[in-house]
């Protein structure tokens, strides 16, 4: 079940909170309906529920705050807006990527498919999908690692009335099961008809907590729905036929040729305009909605009045009439002393029809408010103050209960299986292939017009790196493909669409330089070999032969574009922008190879071109299978400019990462 004690969001400046101590409960197999017009602070409960969002309360789902669930996407499904992901990801290869992010099977992809009725369309893409396949691809991101519990915001916006249907019949089916359900809706007959809950906010605030049966009786009235052309003439008739018959009748002017008639039947209706010779082209019963802050209606107007506490002598109704009412009541409400008298309560209000309002909203809006928050915690000490005469009430204020503790946002929870889960990311999608593409095509051809200029080295001709460009297109691929890996469009799902953060996790980022280090090593290897091939066909043998150093520079070449594709990672990792990964790996030979080479000229440095033998002085003991050759070839790659300047922008960037991520843990 799901527990909401205090949830108050943060207030901005002068203005009241969106949210002000809102309380409820939601058991296990039911479900329940969260209701409340557009900006009563539905979704904002959610987030605070979800910890999206700062604030106060607290909110325990089977008896566990958000934050101490090991696994939170196990125990809460989310569905908030619309499925975050890729366009042009297929509807199957973005659940299994999800299935990495949850740890649970693969299979389970294809069950929750057949579970909302997605099969058909298993490989579509995202951004093809209608608005209500769009829905039932969220349920199934929801029920994906099987939670107890679902929080769905707004789940039937937009779908018609087949689509809901069939929407509710899933929440009811999983409720059935035991398991817990919380949805918002905007729309009084829909909580009604899908819910055994309601919870009705409005302005922020809880104004019910009931039965749907309750609400129902409460909140929705019975109307007669009519569409005529004569609707003035028909109401006019309707409402002459009340006043004749002494009955309380309300006929209100729709938009259109339609009337809504409250209080009376299809056939008096129709029978009036039978009688009347008026034309009727729709007469239905349909069930009106009264809105969040309304009152009982008629019918209960009545026994109100009679409630001796409420210091009433008698029955008498009083007019209901909205905006465009034309009818009206018997006569003895028209003109009468009694219609315009106000009815006294002890508690020195005043009743208005079925309404109350205080009769001094200064003097007793502290003790309105105190009694509402202690609704849900104490209530028999709120009963036991409500007895207190107004005197004692004065002499002994009551203190106000301390506030909630404070609501933190925390980042999402990094996947399970990250590894798989990088996998699937990147392979999910064809950018990562058109790009491989693009950049062997570019580098052939600029193989091709550096051999045709003539007085480039074999080295460069090779790697398709002319003089005047800072990288050569394989490494510049390299570090966009690693931009990629947190870009803004694979912000990692676990639990919900509006997570807001990227994670930084340990785990995550060694999938990430892994997946990053093997596809760089790949374009590396493939640009070569293109290269070489398209110089072959071109301009024969003699431009292609092996230089005699192949070793050296074959580490120097996998280490440029792998360190291209690491800094590409770090950089969107720390800064959340792909353009700001590409930039950092484009600044590393624009501005950071100026200032090694210059700090290389300088006399205190100039001795380093003789590392590499001094190092096999210092190194007494030969190491086997001839490993100093090795240590010496990275230290000679390391020397260079270029990979002088690669290493320490890869060291910046990861101390940088790493400081972040510890930052945020100590938040």
């Amino acid at each position: 079940m799901i527990q909401a004690f205090g949830l108050t969001s943060n207030s901005r400046k002068d203005l009241s909170p969106a949210v002000d101590d809102v309380s409820f409960e939601a058991r296990a197999g039911r479900v329940t309906a969260l209701l409340g017009a557009t900006g009563a602070g539905k979704t904002t409960v959610l987030r605070l529920m979800l910890e999206l969002q700062q604030g106060r309360g607290l909110t325990y789902f089977r008896g566990r705050p958000l934050h101490r669930i090991a696994h939170p996407s196990r125990e809460v499904g989310v569905l908030m807006g619309d499925v975050p992901g890729h366009p042009a990801r297929t509807v199957r290869g973005h659940l299994r990527m999800l299935c990495a992010a949850a740890g649970v099977p693969v299979r389970r992809a294809d069950e929750v498919l057949e579970v909302v009725g997605l099969v058909s369309l298993r490989e579509e893409r995202l951004g093809t999908l209608s608005r209500g396949m769009d829905r039932r691809l969220g349920l199934a991101c929801a029920l994906l690692p099987d939670p107890h519990t679902l929080v769905l915001d707004d789940p039937a916006e937009g779908l018609s009335t087949r689509e809901s249907h069939w929407l509710h019949g899933m929440l009811r089916a999983h409720a059935a099961q035991g398991g817990s359900v919380l949805f918002t809706t905007c729309e009084p007959k829909e909580a009604a008809r899908a819910a055994d809950h309601v919870i009705t906010l409005e302005q922020g605030r809880l104004v019910a907590d009931q039965e749907a049966a309750e609400f129902a009786r409460t909140r929705l009235r019975p109307r007669v729905a009519v569409r005529t052309p004569h609707a003035a003439r028909l109401a006019a008739l309707l409402a002459k036929e009340a006043r004749t018959a002494h009955r309380s009748v309300e006929v209100v002017r729709e938009v259109g040729n339609r009337l809504s008639v409250y209080g009376s039947t299809c056939a008096d209706v129709g029978e009036t305009a039978f009688r009347h010779g008026v034309l009727v082209h729709q007469l239905a019963d349909e069930i009106g909605d009264m809105g969040p802050g309304a009152g009982p209606f008629p019918g209960e107007a009545a026994e109100v009045a009679q409630d001796p506490r409420a210091g009433a002598t008698g029955p008498e109704t009083g007019e209901l009439l909205g905006d465009g009412a034309l009818g009206v009541a018997g006569p003895e409400m028209r003109g009468g002393p009694a219609a315009h008298d106000d009815f006294a309560s002890p508690s020195g209000s005043h009743m208005r029809g079925a309404r109350v309002v205080p009769a001094d909203p200064e003097a007793h809006g502290d003790q309105l408010l105190h009694s509402r928050r202690n609704t849900h915690s104490a209530p028999a000490e709120v009963s036991g103050h409500a007895a207190l005469s107004p005197a004692t009430a004065s002499r002994a204020p009551v203190p106000l209960p301390p506030l909630p503790p404070p609501i933190s946002v925390r980042s999402a929870p990094s996947p399970l299986r990250p590894l798989r889960y990088e996998l699937r990311r990147a392979a999910g999608i064809g950018t990562g292939f058109l790009t491989g593409a693009a950049v062997l095509v570019t580098s052939a051809l600029t193989a091709v017009l550096l051999a045709r200029v003539g007085h480039t080295p074999q080295a460069r001709l090779l790697a398709a790196w002319p003089r005047e460009l800072p990288l050569p297109p394989a490494a510049l691929g390299a570090g966009l493909l690693g931009a990629l890996a947190f870009g803004d469009e694979f912000r990692h799902p676990a639990l919900a669409a509006d997570r807001g953060t990227v994670p930084r996790r340990q785990g995550l980022l060694t999938a990430k330089l892994v997946v990053a280090a093997v596809t760089a090593l790949v374009l590396a290897f493939l640009a070569v070999g293109c290269d070489a091939q398209v110089l072959y066909l071109v301009y024969g043998r003699e431009l292609t032969e092996v230089p005699a150093d192949w070793l050296s520079l074959s580490a120097s070449w996998f280490g440029l574009v792998v360190g291209c594709a690491w800094a590409g990672v770090l950089a969107a990792g720390i800064f959340r922008s792909t353009t700001a990964g590409l930039a950092a790996v484009v600044s590393v030979p624009i501005l950071v190879v100026p200032l090694v080479r210059k700090a290389l000229d300088g006399g205190s440095v100039r001795a380093a071109a003789g590392l590499p033998a001094r190092l096999r002085e210092v190194l007494l003991l030969q190491w086997p299978f001839g490993g100093e050759r090795y240590l010496a070839g990275a230290v000679r790659v390391v020397a260079q400019p270029v990979g002088g300047a690669l290493t320490l922008s890869l060291t910046a960037l990861l101390c940088a990462y790493l400081l972040t991520t510890l930052r945020s843990r100590v938040r």
